[in-house]
């Protein structure tokens, strides 16, 4: 899809409102919320004070998803003073099928655009007021350093995220070189958090011998740079954290940049006319009866073992279910494929449990689901945005992660937000998890026990504080416009 390149060039007469460019990752989960931080920030001044860029970094491997091509559409089609820039493919690094992690490979592939984001900020004729970079393209920073334009992070996950990026460098000099982490004893020190269990650590901060480990502490060093660290959080869910990043505990008393919390970055749409299918069947069930297992956008995958073992603990735990399994990923490819359940379930599972289970093989409208009366669980992979979408609608989940900062996510809904039930995986064996061991934590989660009422009852607290946080005169309001009053002073000092 070829988008227009910027319309404010040099020689043109400059534009009225100061522009604000967002540099996007090309998976969804990066994109939206980083699309909904721009809209909000318009929303707040009526689209009078600020305009749009999102400038879009292409995927590597030349492939798009159709829901960022569906997005872009639909918010050229609003009205509102946002353009989209798709960015030209370059050639990923040529030792991109060895590298370690995640991070080191974002923040060396987008190194690779920095000439590009320099042409295109200083070929607007409009004042820019800031450039605002994903949590881990701190890489892009130069760009803006050398034209002079503010700079900005935003983080798609938790302020405890930003607390350990924060944190890794100087918990590197800490630590004797020679030593791991999960050497430690009594955990990882995390200034405003319980101590975190090693093995909870993000994934490649847990191995200081590998080059990912590096890039974190890079990342951490650079947030220091800019000037304003945005986090997808509300104020009310992580205080004591939030606390200790404002008050210098995580940077050894050196002042971080300004935080702005302007969660829960969630888009909510209106209910689709026509209902899925899987909300038409939880019409049909009692209210928060069924428990909902989905491993994020895509619905993830598992071996059949692991499908069997999760079969079992369903059926044996008695507990109603709505179910999406995905097949595993064509050759060359990372998306899960719609599941063939014949193939992957127990021989009768689906007729033994056809009155109080559905089992899904294909995409789920998580939000939709989540949103239905009838659900009162989630076994999630903890991706910040299914955390937030969970927050959002009220309900207690069960950590199942994987990969990424998924085991630290769960670490913190356990440990510190209180709206989850715990459950043992086996990180050696890909994050297994018994059959024995799911039922029991089923069980925990959707039953009439004290552990049940407790994550129920602090889950419906951060319900309400999510949409209070977000009404006027709410922390993310109020954080929102402290934000936007800064990009506009920004960019009023840039025509000095």
């Amino acid at each position: 899809m070829a988008m227009s390149a910027p319309s404010s060039q040099p020689g043109e007469p400059p534009a009225a409102k100061p522009r604000v460019v967002l540099v996007a990752l090309w998976g969804v989960s990066h994109f939206a919320p980083m699309v909904e931080v721009g809209k909000r920030l318009l929303a707040l001044s009526g689209g009078h004070s600020l305009a749009v860029d999102v400038l879009v970094v292409p995927s590597p491997t030349g492939k798009w998803e159709a829901e960022i091509f569906e997005r872009i559409r639909r918010e050229e089609a609003s009205g509102l003073d946002i353009r989209f820039h798709l960015l030209p493919a370059v050639e990923p690094p040529t030792d991109y099928m060895h590298i370690a992690g995640i991070e080191e490979f974002v923040s060396r592939y987008v190194q690779l655009y920095v000439p590009h984001l320099k042409a295109i900020v200083s070929g607007l004729a409009c004042p820019v007021a800031a450039v605002v970079v994903d949590i881990f393209c701190t890489t892009l920073l130069d760009a803006p350093q050398e034209l002079g334009v503010p700079a900005y992070v935003f983080l798609i996950s938790s302020a405890a995220m930003a607390a350990v990026l924060l944190r890794s460098p100087s918990l590197d000099e800490e630590v004797p070189a020679e030593l791991e982490f999960v050497e430690l004893e009594g955990g990882v020190d995390v200034p405003g958090l319980p101590p975190v269990p090693a093995s909870n650590l993000p994934s490649g901060l847990d191995n200081r011998k590998i080059m990912t480990y590096k890039w974190f502490l890079y990342n951490g060093r650079r947030y220091m740079e800019t000037d304003g660290i945005i986090i997808n959080t509300i104020a009310e869910l992580e205080p004591s954290v939030l606390a200790a990043i404002t008050e210098g505990r995580c940077t050894r008393g050196i002042p971080t940049p300004p935080v702005y919390t302007i969660g829960p970055v969630v888009a909510i749409a209106p209910p689709a006319e026509d209902k899925h299918e899987c909300v038409r069947w939880l019409d049909s069930q009692p209210t928060a009866s069924v428990l909902f297992l989905c491993f994020g956008g895509g619905g993830g995958y598992f071996s059949v073992a692991q499908v069997h073992g999760i079969a079992q603990g369903l059926e044996r735990s008695g507990h109603r279910f709505l179910w999406v399994l995905r097949g595993q990923p064509e050759p060359g490819t990372k998306l899960p494929t719609d599941a063939n359940l014949a193939e992957l379930l127990p021989n009768g599972f689906v007729e033994r449990t056809k009155d109080r289970g559905l089992v899904w093989p294909a995409r789920a409208p998580q939000k939709d689901v989540l949103a239905h009366a009838a659900v009162g669980g989630f076994v999630t992979h903890c991706g910040w945005s299914s955390i937030t979408e969970s927050l959002w609608f009220g309900v207690p989940t069960l950590p199942w992660p994987h990969a990424a900062e998924q085991h630290f996510n769960a670490f913190m809904l356990v440990a510190e937000m209180g709206v989850a039930v715990g459950m043992k995986l086996d990180k050696e064996r890909s994050n297994f998890v018994e059959a024995a061991e799911l039922e029991r934590a089923v069980k925990a989660l959707m039953g009439d026990g004290e552990a049940a009422r407790k994550v129920r009852k602090r889950a419906m607290e951060m319900k309400a504080a999510c949409r209070k946080a977000v009404e006027e005169g709410g922390s993310s309001v109020v954080s929102l416009q402290r934000l936007h009053d800064a990009l506009i002073q920004g960019a009023v000092e840039q025509r000095k």
